[in-house]
């Protein structure tokens, strides 16, 4: 697996490099779309990509800002959403259980946690993922990963929505970002492996269309020659193709 801060920077830069001439990144790079793909909020999307650090999040508050971004995204055949229950039934909880936990983390996110002794003395380390309880040392989270019954949570939720387990909900945002880049950065690829698919990619015609009254009288005539240009050698091909058809059909 690459590493999460290297993986996101070395695509974006594979993607500025595949963007060519006449494009800028804003034209390719859909903020709305890659949120909704990634979880990951607008604003923190907007953040990587210009390759800031996204603010430090609670492993239990990002599962569940991530459940509730799911129920609104991914919705039913009728677009209406997967209800709690369900979702819970599908791996075996209960609705009261799913919504309690979201629920109490929506409204009262614990902006501090006590530590695995005085949870130990209650009763309750096993409940609570070690990824969520602050060291003693700093005071700071420690990396997202959740454990315990939470963890059995995430696994059923992403069977739900995604066919098996994937680590979606708890994944890092620049994991997260990282993967839903996958599609573009594949896109452009392919556009750069097929002229044709250059000039709707990258000049689209439609686009052509559009910019058409901005161009000066002969950097129209350019543009609609190069175009004729292409589209004669493509014929010039198919015809030569048909014809050494022909020739093998006779010759038998």
């Amino acid at each position: 697996m690459r590493e999460t801060r290297p993986a996101l920077a070395e695509t974006l830069s594979r993607i500025g490099s595949l963007i060519g001439d006449g494009r800028s990144r804003d034209d390719v790079l859909d903020v709305e779309q890659l949120s909704n793909e990634s979880g990951v909020p607008r604003d923190v999307v907007r953040m990587l990509l210009d390759g800031e650090e996204p603010p430090a999040e609670d492993i239990t508050d990002r599962i569940v800002r991530r459940i509730v971004h799911l129920r609104e995204t991914r919705l039913r055949p009728d677009g209406t959403r997967h209800s709690y229950d369900e979702i819970a039934a599908s791996y075996g909880a209960s609705r009261a259980s799913l919504s309690n936990l979201v629920n109490s983390r929506r409204k009262t996110p614990s902006p501090q946690m006590p530590s695995r002794q005085a949870l130990s003395r209650q009763g309750l380390s096993e409940q609570v993922p070690s990824e969520q309880v602050p060291s003693q040392q700093t005071g700071e989270r420690r990396p997202a990963r959740s454990g315990g019954p939470l963890a059995s949570t995430q696994a059923g939720i992403e069977a739900f929505f995604f066919g098996q387990p994937n680590g979606w909900l708890s994944a890092e945002p620049q994991t997260s970002l990282d993967n839903a880049l996958q599609s573009v950065l594949h896109g452009l690829e392919r556009e750069a492996a097929d002229p044709m698919a250059r000039l709707r990619g990258t000049h689209g015609l439609r686009e052509l269309a559009a910019r058409a009254p901005q161009l000066a009288e002969e950097e129209l005539q350019l543009v609609t020659d190069w175009i004729d240009t292409i589209l004669q050698r493509r014929n010039a091909q198919r015809v030569r193709g048909s014809g050494s058809d022909s020739s093998h059909t006779e010759g038998h």
